[in-house]
């Protein structure tokens, strides 16, 4: 006998399910989200303009940088364990800028670590950006051939 969503059985369990659910705060969580990615960001004006200003980085250096300092901020502050306790607080906020790349990079190779170099850190270290990086040198290259197959047939 099939059972369907009106069965008393999954009545009773989706009232429980909706009884022991936490609720959500969504206005607070976007409150979060904001500050915390705005702070990041504000974080990467300020060493931008450290690197122009301070350091006479030449222009468009100061964009490497940049960026450079912030995913050196975010894998060390994912190795101290300190940007988990970040993600929990920020959300989306604390994904979204570059150092939530990072954070994705640095945690699955911290946590096999105990494996060894190269299975442990080695193979996990691109569990998340290996997809990214291979699709996007993909779209690149094919969008090159393309590019290049226009300028031929003009």
């Amino acid at each position: 006998m099939s059972k369907t969503l009106k069965d008393p059985t999954h009545r009773r369990y989706n009232r429980m399910v909706k009884a022991m659910t936490p609720g959500s705060n969504y206005l607070q969580g976007y409150a979060r989200a904001f500050w915390v990615g705005g702070l990041i960001c504000a974080v990467g004006q300020l060493l931008s303009l450290f690197g122009e200003k301070i350091l006479g980085l030449p222009e468009g250096s100061d964009a490497m940088f940049t960026s450079i300092a912030l995913i050196f901020l975010g894998v060390l502050l994912t190795g101290l364990g300190v940007y988990d306790d970040i993600g929990r607080y920020a959300g989306a906020g604390s994904i979204v800028p570059i150092t939530g790349f990072a954070n994705s990079m640095a945690s699955p190779a911290i946590e096999f670590r105990r494996e060894g170099l190269v299975l442990g850190v080695g193979a996990k270290l691109f569990t998340v950006a290996g997809p990214v990086l291979v699709y996007g040198l993909s779209a690149s290259i094919a969008a090159g051939v393309i590019y290049w197959l226009m300028g031929r047939l003009s």
